[in-house]
């Protein structure tokens, strides 16, 4: 159509490789197209073909090569001309602060891009720490977090669950004074999650352990009511899942786990108290009020969580 592609963005590698920053979706589609496209196993994905080509009708169903479908294939004249389309690219030198690539991809996708938070968080996490990445998404699929976070399917696609992890690790570790002059807590998690994964001694062993108790511990005492609010009128629990609620429930058991059974009753029973008498707290109350946004919710939630859950 003659519209030029916008610029791709690659950041160069000691060994001369370059990473893709921005456009690998863009770089992905063509590579498929020609045919040329390789997965994570070194194998050659099947070619795609052209669809909903409404500006361009005659190339509807077509194909790369007559390899591929021989009836339905671009011609040489074509093929040469796509060929010889220029693409701009960006490259981002390896004398360049290693940080650059990070604050460049960040940056690209948070103004004006449908990616959530932490779907940006993880293409940020692979690129830093891809053992960190692959750490927290096997968390994420921990059986008993899942059961105690029923979660719509647009938040389960926007990586939502991942996020709650994430929440756990940071303010679990983090101090009052951290947390009592947040600009933005999603840039607070981000900054935290670099330094989580540029942090040589951070022990995943004693963290992933800590996550799996809680999470199984709060499954057997609320199962998937852990989240919500209960109405002692109603004597019941009920609407959706509630963050200001995993904020004291989840980091506050998070923050003593090591002092908890799983096979003290008395400890279960601590744990249905806590949920049940929540919303008559009255340092839970001053945070539901409107206009009451994270930055001045968690400076009041986690003193409580850690108070109400010591032992």
């Amino acid at each position: 159509m003659g519209i030029p592609l916008p610029s791709f963005f690659v950041a160069q590698r000691d060994d001369g490789v370059w990473d893709v920053v921005d456009g690998l979706q863009r770089l992905s589609t063509i590579f498929s197209f020609l045919g040329i496209y390789q997965n994570e196993y070194k194998e050659l994905e099947k070619p795609l073909r052209l669809s909903r080509t409404e500006y361009l009708p005659s190339l509807e169903g077509k194909v790369w090569s007559e390899e591929i479908d021989k009836d339905n294939c671009f011609s040489k004249d074509l093929q040469r001309a796509f060929k010889r389309e220029k693409i701009d690219l960006k490259i981002i030198k390896k004398e360049s602060d290693e940080y650059t690539k990070y604050e460049l991809f960040q940056r690209l996708n948070t103004y004006g891009s449908s990616l959530s938070d932490q779907e940006v968080r993880n293409c940020l996490l692979l690129m830093l720490n891809k053992s960190i990445y692959d750490w927290l998404k096997e968390l994420s699929e921990d059986i008993n977090f899942i059961e105690t976070i029923p979660l719509t399917e647009k938040q389960i696609d926007e990586q939502y669950r991942t996020e709650l992890a994430v929440r756990f690790f940071v303010l679990k570790n983090c101090s009052i004074t951290d947390v009592k002059s947040l600009p933005n807590v999603g840039d607070f998690l981000t900054e935290k999650l670099k330094e989580i994964a540029t942090n040589k001694t951070f022990n995943k062993t004693n963290e992933s352990d800590k996550f799996r108790k809680t999470f199984l511990l709060l499954n057997n005492a609320l199962g998937e009511d852990s989240f919500k609010k209960y109405a002692k009128v109603k004597s019941k629990y009920s609407g959706a899942f509630s963050l200001s609620v995993y904020e004291v429930m989840a980091i506050g058991l998070g923050q003593h786990i090591n002092h908890y059974d799983l096979n003290n009753p008395e400890h279960i029973e601590k744990i249905k108290q806590i949920s049940q008498e929540l919303l008559d707290n009255p340092i839970y109350q001053n945070t539901r009020s409107s206009g009451v946004n994270a930055e001045r919710r968690l400076p009041k939630l986690l003193p409580l969580g850690e108070k109400l859950f010591k032992l």
